[in-house]
């Protein structure tokens, strides 16, 4: 995919048994319904799975994901006054409403809300809109929320995605895929930008190879008449609304650095293992063994970490700790 490419505004279907179209003519009513007008456009992110890599794009390394049909859907009317007036379809989630330029993304504890000020957010502050536009939206998921598909990035990315065009602005699809990798951070979330890049990337019959630093995307075609079977535990996992997710990356990330505290390399430089196994010219193999060597097994505390990279733990904290994870045992 080229570097220019942009996010396609295409029309509805004018078949309205289109179950697309159904989709959107139900927010259509449910707009005239909060808003009494219909919404000025509809904008879309998928979810996704991923089919080879988990948990190694924080590390810098590529991965094999492919987007599914569930998705995060929005229809959007572009408002004179500033404020945002956010509904949700599912009456489970309250409503919200904030000025453009007030409003607290809530990282101890995240609601839909957050994420979609995310992505906005996140826009606006890359393209330096100075007044950005008031917007009324009615969003509408299918992507079971907690479940490990992307619910939330694909509510970032589509929050982004709908601040952009109601502000008459665009970006290519690789821009957009590393902004809202950066801008979930605001909830929290230290992911490596997997979710984002797919949910902007992907193409139909296609699962992507993505690889990272720069972000870069190529095709892989699945076989003709393959079929992946997707299924939920029902167990809901919310990776902002817990220290789970940024512990695995904290701990990836001190691992990378005592090995190049081992190596007389200035550790405080590294975040990811890819980093330093760029350094050290060395290969995949090479890192392995250098882990077994250098790491032993089992947890470490955080006193023992701090022993081994010579810092008080403040020091610790302000070199490689995120916010939730400044207390506990690390596992290797």
């Amino acid at each position: 995919m080229a570097d220019t490419d942009i996010p396609e505004v295409r029309k509805l279907p004018e078949n309205k048994e289109n179950s697309f179209r159904k989709r959107c003519d139900d927010i259509q009513c449910a707009f005239f319904s909060h808003f009494s007008k219909a919404p000025d456009f509809f904008a879309r992110a998928p979810g996704r799975v991923n089919l080879i890599g988990e948990h190694i794009d924080y590390c810098g390394y590529g991965v094999l994901p492919m987007a599914i049909e569930q998705d995060i859907l929005v229809g959007v009317s572009i408002s004179d006054k500033p404020n945002l007036h956010l509904r949700n379809t599912d009456e489970s989630f309250s409503a919200f409403s904030c000025p453009v330029d007030d409003y607290t993304i809530d990282k101890s504890k995240p609601e839909w809300q957050h994420y979609f000020l995310c992505g906005f957010r996140g826009i606006v502050e890359h393209m330096k809109i100075s007044s950005p536009c008031g917007m009324k939206v009615v969003l509408d998921g299918t992507i079971p929320p907690s479940s490990g598909l992307s619910s939330s990035s694909a509510l970032v990315c589509c929050a982004a995605l709908a601040t952009l065009h109601a502000n008459k602005l665009t970006l290519s699809k690789t821009e957009l895929a590393e902004v809202c990798a950066k801008c979930e951070r605001y909830i929290g979330t230290e992911g490596g930008g997997m979710d984002q890049s797919i949910s902007f990337l992907a193409k139909a019959g296609t699962a992507k190879y993505i690889k990272f630093n720069p972000l870069r995307a190529v095709d892989v075609t699945l076989p003709d008449g393959a079929v992946f079977v997707i299924a939920s535990s029902l167990v809901e996992a919310n990776k902002a609304a817990t220290a789970h997710f940024n512990t695995r990356v904290v701990e990836c990330r001190l691992a990378t650095q005592v090995m190049a505290h081992v190596k007389l390399l200035p550790w405080r430089e590294f975040r990811t293992l890819r980093q330093l196994q760029q350094r050290l010219n060395a290969t995949l193999p090479d890192m392995v063994a250098l882990t077994v060597e250098w790491l032993h097994e089992g947890s470490y505390t955080k006193q023992e970490i701090c022993k081994l990279l010579e810092v008080t733990a403040e020091e610790l904290n302000e070199a490689s700790m995120s916010p939730n994870t400044l207390h506990g045992s690390i596992e290797q």
